[in-house]
């Protein structure tokens, strides 16, 4: 499943080699007896399958369930699509090499789950994937931050998950080892695409003023008493939680608007918040 450039070891000659042996294979029709070898060379990074054990695990901590729609990018042989099928829910893999494309086809109508698949072959930093509320994926930490704008700009909520690369300065929010049947590439980063908040927001009579580094928070609070620095701050899609002083605020952001309850000394208070300024 999935495909990965030279790491660890991989020469650049062998990179090279392996490129060439690609170049051919892309331009023969697909074969119904193809199968896949491990290392082989694909459009940015080589092949070597998920284990399965990982799969299941990236599935869970993406909380894959049947009204979910996955999106696999760089989909090799098909099994992260289809283990994702079987939970129910209806999936698509992005693959570059065709004979990949139609092994997965081969695979999904041999587990029974064709009705709930899709696989296209094309190039992922050209694909259209913001109909996926699951995003998977097995690149390199290169790849992944030059897909990064491009998820952060996919609806805020929108669950991402990568074997063993990391999205760099974003950090994820979660990471998960397979310790069960897996002896290379065992560990996953989780992360929950965040709103965007950053700017000025009217708190009833004070002004939030929220600075956003994905999706941790800060910035000050300003009401008549004075100012104060936010703690705490962070996003979990549109969910957000942050402390001014002794009071802590948890709400929902909608799009122009925040609403929530902040909890203090005195009790318990709802509160709502406009944006004034978006950056």
């Amino acid at each position: 499943m999935r495909s990965m450039r030279w790491q660890y070891g991989w020469t650049v000659a062998l990179l090279v080699a392996f490129a060439s042996a690609a170049a051919f294979a892309q331009d023969r029709p697909a074969d119904n007896d193809y199968q896949p070898t491990v290392g082989q060379a694909g459009k940015d990074v080589i092949w070597v399958p998920t284990a399965q054990s990982l799969i299941d695990k990236m599935l869970d901590v993406a909380r894959v369930r049947a009204n979910d729609f996955v999106i696999d990018l760089g989909s090799g042989d098909g099994r992260t699509v289809i283990t994702a099928a079987k939970r129910g829910a209806r999936a698509r893999g992005i693959e570059y090499n065709p004979d990949m494309v139609e092994l997965s086809k081969r695979n999904a109508r041999n587990e029974g789950v064709s009705e709930r698949t899709e696989f296209v072959k094309a190039d992922i930093f050209e694909s259209d994937f913001s109909d996926a509320t699951v995003i998977t994926m097995f690149l390199l930490t290169e790849i992944n931050h030059k897909l990064r704008p491009k998820i952060l700009d996919l609806r805020p909520g929108t669950r991402i998950v990568s074997n063993t690369f990391t999205m760099g300065a974003w950090t994820a929010d979660q990471i998960v080892v397979a310790d069960n049947d897996c002896e290379h590439y065992c560990v996953a980063h989780f992360w929950i695409v965040p709103a965007k908040l950053e700017g000025r927001w009217q708190l009833g009579r004070g002004e939030l003023t929220l600075k956003q580094s994905f999706q941790m928070i800060s910035g000050t609070l300003r009401t008549d008493d004075g100012i104060v620095e936010i703690a705490n701050g962070r996003l979990e899609g549109v969910r957000l939680s942050f402390t001014a002083g002794d009071t802590e605020y948890v709400g929902y952001v909608k799009g122009e608007r925040m609403e929530g309850i902040a909890r203090g000394q005195s009790g318990s208070v709802d509160w709502t918040a406009t944006a004034l300024q978006r950056r």
